[in-house]
C-alpha cells in the first residue's frame, strides 16, 4: 500500500506534490519521492523516511516543472531498500517517472518477458519498475507521441500485467498518465482548480489530497481507464481496458484511508461508522444481557465504529489511551520484533477508564494478533475486570496480494483458528468479529446496495485468480523470517 499523486499546473508544482504526500503519508513512511518534467528535463529526488526528512530545501529547489508525480512508500515485499524508492524511471522512449500503488501477481513472469521480449533490464526487485519497463515498451511501439499513443501503451499494460494498481506516470513531451487496474482494486481520484493561467488537474490516492490542494474532486478514475493530462493543461480520458467488475479494496475502508476521504464516492467516514452500528446489533444480539461499562477505541481508525457500538449499546464511549503521534502506524512496520516495541511506544492506557470495568476494545481489525494481546494485557495491568474485544472486520485468514503487506497465512493469527481459540490467544474474556456480509453492506451504505469489494483477505476468494505456487512465493518473500533475513545479508 502506498500513497502517490500527480498534477499538472500552470505554474512549479514541486511544493504541491510535497503537501500531497504529507497528507497521504499515513499510506507509507517508508520512503519518498518526486519526480517533476520541465519541458526537457526528467527531475528525481527520492530516499527512505518520511516526505519531510527525504525533501530540503536544495531538493525542492531542483524539481523544476509543472508537471510532477508524488510516491510515499509502505515497506511491501520487494520494495524495503533505498533502490525500490519511488518514482522509477528510464530514458527510453522519451524519459519517462512512474509510481505505482498495488502489487502484481504475475512479476515473475513479467520480469522475464520484459528481459528476454522486450530486451529491456530491471535492476531491481520492485515490480514497479517491471510495470515502469511494460508500460514504456507499449508506448516505444507507438508512432506517434501523443494521448491516443499513451492510451494505446496502457491498454498494452493491462493485457500484460495482472493485479491490483494505480500508476501515474509524467512522460517528457507528453504530460501526466495515470491508470487504473481493470478491476479497481487500488484507488485514485481525479480533480481539478481554476487557476490563474487557466485549469489545473491532480490525480491521487485519496480525494484528502486534493482537499488540501485546493482541487475539487471531479470523480474516480473508473476501472481500466486511463486519464492523459497533456503539459499544456488538455484533460483526455480513454477506456483502455473494459472493466472486468469493479471490486474496490475493502480494506481501504477497514484501516488504510483517512476518514476525511471519499473513495468511490463512498465516505470512509460514513461507513465506519455503520461498521460500529452492525456490530454494534450484532453484540445485543449474541449478548442482550451484556455486562459491558465502557466502550474504547483502540485509536485512531476505530474511534468511528467504537462511537456507533456504544450508542446502539446504550453505554459510555470513553478514550482510554493516549497515543503518541510521533510512531508511525504499527501495522505497517517491516518486522514482528519492530511492530511490538511500538506498541508500548505507541500506546498508554488512562487507569481511570478502565479500572473496576468490564471494558470492550474496539480495534478495526485483528492481523497478526500481536498487538491486540499487547493492549488487550494493557487493559487488565490499568485494571480493567474484564477485556473484551470487538473487531471492526471480520478475521483476517489469507494473505492480501494486491498491495497490502498482510503476512503469509501461517503469521495470520485467525488462519486455521476458531474464534474461540483466538480468543485465547488474544487473551480476552470475550472476542466478536464483525460478520462479512455486513461488513459489504456497511461500507456499500444505502446508496450502492449489493456493491462488490476485494475482500479477498476476509473470504480468500481472489478477483484476479491466483496461479498455482504463488502462495507459497509470497511466503517465502513476506514472511517476518524472510525479512529479517533479508535484512542481515543486506
Amino acid at each position: 500500500m502506498c500513497g502517490i499523486v500527480g498534477i499538472v499546473g500552470t505554474t512549479e508544482v514541486a511544493a504541491a506534490l510535497y503537501d500531497g504526500l504529507t497528507v497521504l503519508q499515513h499510506r507509507g513512511q517508508d520512503a519518498a519521492g518526486i519526480a517533476t518534467a520541465n519541458g526537457t528535463q526528467l527531475r528525481v529526488h527520492k530516499g527512505n523516511g518520511l516526505v519531510r526528512d527525504v525533501f530540503d530545501n536544495r531538493a525542492m529547489a531542483l524539481l523544476e516543472g509543472r508537471v510532477g508525480i508524488g510516491h510515499c512508500r509502505y515497506p511491501t515485499a520487494g520494495s524495503e531498500g533505498l533502490d525500490e524508492a519511488q518514482p522509477f524511471y528510464v530514458n527510453s522512449p522519451y524519459g519517462i517517472a512512474l509510481a505505482h500503488n498495488g502489487n502484481l501477481i504475475n512479476t515473475d513472469a513479467l520480469r522475464r518477458e520484459v528481459f528476454e521480449q522486450d530486451r529491456r533490464n530491471i535492476n531491481t526487485e520492485s515490480d514497479s519498475e517491471v510495470l515502469l519497463n511494460v508500460f514504456a515498451h507499449e508506448l516505444d511501439r507507438q508512432q506517434v507521441l501523443g494521448p491516443e499513443a499513451a492510451f494505446r501503451a496502457i491498454e498494452g499494460v493491462n493485457r500484460r500485467a495482472r493485479g491490483g494498481y494505480a500508476v501515474v506516470a509524467t512522460v517528457l513531451g507528453l504530460g501526466l498518465v495515470a491508470f487504473r487496474d481493470p478491476h479497481g482494486i487500488r484507488p485514485l481520484v481525479l480533480g481539478k482548480r481554476e487557476a490563474e493561467g487557466g485549469t489545473e488537474y491532480a490525480v491521487a490516492s485519496e480525494s484528502v489530497a486534493l482537499d488540501i490542494l485546493g482541487f475539487e474532486r471531479m470523480r474516480d478514475v473508473a476501472p481500466g481507464e486511463g486519464v492523459v493530462v497533456t503539459a499544456r493543461g488538455e484533460l483526455h480520458v480513454h477506456q483502455c481496458t473494459e472493466p472486468a467488475g469493479s471490486t474496490p479494496c475493502i480494506f481501504e475502508y477497514v484501516y488504510f484511508a483517512r476518514p476525511d476521504s471519499m473513495i468511490e464516492n463512498i465516505s470512509v467516514h460514513k461507513a465506519r461508522m455503520r461498521m460500529g452500528v452492525t456490530l454494534g446489533e450484532k453484540i445485543l444480539r449474541e449478548r442482550p444481557g451484556h455486562d459491558i461499562d465502557v466502550v474504547i477505541p483502540i485509536p485512531d481508525t476505530s474511534r468511528d465504529s467504537a462511537m456507533e457500538i456504544a450508542n446502539v449499546l446504550g453505554v459510555k464511549y470513553r478514550e482510554g489511551f493516549v497515543k503518541n503521534r510521533y510512531v508511525g502506524r504499527t501495522f505497517i512496520m517491516p518486522g514482528q520484533g519492530e511492530r511490538a516495541k511500538s506498541v508500548k511506544r505507541k500506546l498508554n492506557a488512562i487507569p481511570l477508564e478502565f479500572r473496576n470495568r468490564v471494558v470492550l476494545l474496539v480495534d478495526d481489525s485483528i492481523v497478526r494478533g500481536t498487538t491486540s494481546t499487547q493492549i488487550v494485557q494493557m487493559a487488565r495491568d490499568a485494571g480493567a475486570r474484564k477485556v473484551y474485544l470487538a473487531s471492526a472486520a471480520p478475521p483476517v485468514r489469507h494473505p492480501n496480494i494486491y498491495g497490502i503487506d498482510m503476512p503469509s497465512a501461517d503469521e495470520l493469527v485467525a488462519n486455521g483458528r476458531s474464534e474461540k481459540e483466538i480468543e485465547q490467544i488474544l487473551g480476552c474474556d470475550w472476542l466478536v468479529y464483525q460478520d462479512l456480509p455486513d461488513l459489504e453492506a456497511a461500507v456499500a451504505g444505502p446508496k450502492f446496495p449489493g456493491m462488490r469489494f476485494d475482500s479477498s483477505c476476509f473470504s480468500g476468494e481472489y478477483v484476479t485468480g491466483i496461479e498455482p505456487g504463488y502462495f507459497e512465493r509470497i511466503r517465502q518473500l513476506r514472511s517476518d523470517e524472510a525479512k529479517r533475513k533479508r535484512r542481515l545479508a543486506s
